[in-house]
């Protein structure tokens, strides 16, 4: 492209560098779970990842196992195994693209605490919607980082465990692993 008399030549444009996101699956007492991390924070967490989704993801014995790895992947199974009662992980739902409603829902609903359960009224009280507790199961169902942010803690008003994006025998079970090991 020729330049005219002038115009101020364009500026380089700088090349941003995109780091892949470590992708790992690992098993666990619900069954298998696809975990995304950018760097040392967790980006998507899939409970019984389909045949397509976890072909982007690798098994351990097929990714570089970094001291911080194995540190949170440790703390993964140790939560999931009622020993620790948080991951202690950073977490990123950037990547994801949620926001507006369903990023206030997720971020009031890490306030629930371990081994204790809202109601979905309850979290849409909170997140300034009261009587939406409509919106707050919709928001629930596309979490991206089950688990970190405790879903699985939200039940519905009228008794029960209601719906869960793994499935609501594995809600049951991550129920009854922080029910037991609360004494």
């Amino acid at each position: 492209m020729a330049l005219m008399a002038g115009n101020p030549p364009e500026p380089p444009v700088e090349e941003v560098e995109t780091i892949e996101p470590t992708r790992v699956l690992i098993g666990s007492p619900i069954g298998r779970l696809a975990i995304e991390f950018q760097e040392t924070i967790v980006t998507r967490v899939i409970i019984q990842p389909s045949r397509s989704e976890a072909q982007h993801y690798k098994s351990l014995d097929k990714i570089e196992l970094t001291d911080f790895l194995l540190e949170a992947l440790g703390r993964f199974s140790e939560h999931l195994a009622g020993l620790r009662t948080s991951v202690e992980l950073d977490i990123d739902l950037g990547p994801s693209g949620v926001s507006g409603l369903t990023k206030r829902v997720l971020k009031e609903t890490c306030r629930v605490p371990y081994g204790r359960t809202w109601t979905y009224s309850r979290i849409a009280e909170v997140s300034g919607r009261p009587g939406g507790y409509r919106l707050v199961q919709a928001a629930l169902a596309i979490n991206p980082i089950p688990i970190l942010i405790p879903c699985h803690r939200v039940v519905p008003s009228k008794g029960g465990v209601g719906a869960y994006i793994g499935g609501t025998k594995k809600k049951e079970k991550l129920l009854r692993i922080e029910a037991r090991s609360q004494g």
